[in-house]
C-alpha cells in the first residue's frame, strides 16, 4: 500500500450527503464517497478532511458555496502565519478544511482543487506513523511526534497525522467524541485497523 485510494463518509442520508459535495465542493466519487451508516458518533471524529487550493479567492468561492449547500462555519476564513484558510462543518457532520499556502491572487477566482488531505488525530503520532510506515507508505515530512506527512502520488488522497488534540483546536471544536469515526479508507489489499481505529480497506466498487 503506497496510497490512500478513496474516502468514504459513511452518513445518514447518502442523497443528501453526494448532494452537498457535488454542489459545495464540486467532488464527485472518484476520491469521496457516501455510504449509508447510523452507527453512533458524538463530538469530535477524530479527524479532518483538508480542501488544499491555489490561492485565496478560491477559498473564499468554495466557502460560499459550502455555506450555500448547508454548511456551518467553525472558523471564519482569515490570513494566518502559513496563509490563508477556514473550516466548515458539512450537514452530515464531516469537518473540512479550505486553505492555501498564497498570500495573494495571481490568476481568475475558481472552485478548482489541488490537492484532498486527511488529517488523522491520533493519540501516538511516533508509533501511529511507524505502523503505516509497515503498511508500505513512505514518509514525506515529519515533525517530531507532532505532525507526519506521507507522500502520496497525484490524485490520490494524501495522508497526515497530527495530535488529536491540536487537530481538534485547528477545526475550532471541542476535543472530545465517542462511538464510530464513520470514515472508511480505501487502499491495499487487506482490510484493516490503524492503532486508532480507523479503519481501511480494499478499494471500495462504485
Amino acid at each position: 500500500m503506497n496510497s490512500i485510494d478513496s474516502v468514504t463518509l459513511e452518513v445518514a442520508d447518502t442523497e443528501a450527503a453526494a448532494r452537498f459535495y457535488s454542489e459545495a465542493f464540486g467532488l464527485d466519487s472518484s476520491r469521496v464517497r457516501v455510504r449509508a451508516s447510523d452507527a453512533p458518533t458524538t463530538g469530535f471524529r477524530g479527524f479532518t478532511l483538508s480542501l488544499v487550493v491555489a490561492q485565496p479567492g478560491n477559498v473564499d468561492a468554495l466557502f460560499a458555496t459550502a455555506l450555500d449547500a448547508g454548511a456551518t462555519v467553525l472558523k471564519p476564513a482569515a490570513k494566518s502565519l502559513w496563509g490563508y484558510g477556514g473550516v466548515v462543518r458539512a450537514p452530515d457532520g464531516t469537518v473540512w478544511q479550505i486553505a492555501t499556502s498564497a498570500r495573494k491572487d495571481t490568476a481568475p477566482v475558481t472552485r478548482d482543487v489541488d490537492e484532498i488531505v486527511l488529517l488523522l488525530g491520533v493519540e501516538d503520532v511516533k508509533a501511529t506513523k511507524r505502523f503505516y510506515v509497515e503498511q508500505g507508505l513512505t514518509v514525506g515530512k515529519s515533525f517530531g511526534g507532532k505532525y507526519v506527512e506521507f507522500a502520496t502520488g497525484s490524485g490520490t488522497v494524501k495522508l497526515s497525522l497530527y495530535k488529536r488534540r491540536a487537530l481538534a483546536k485547528v477545526a475550532g471544536v471541542p476535543a472530545g467524541g465517542t462511538g464510530s469515526h464513520r470514515l472508511v479508507l480505501s487502499g491495499g489489499t487487506r482490510p484493516f485497523n490503524d492503532p486508532d481505529g480507523f479503519a481501511w480497506q480494499p478499494e471500495l466498487g462504485m
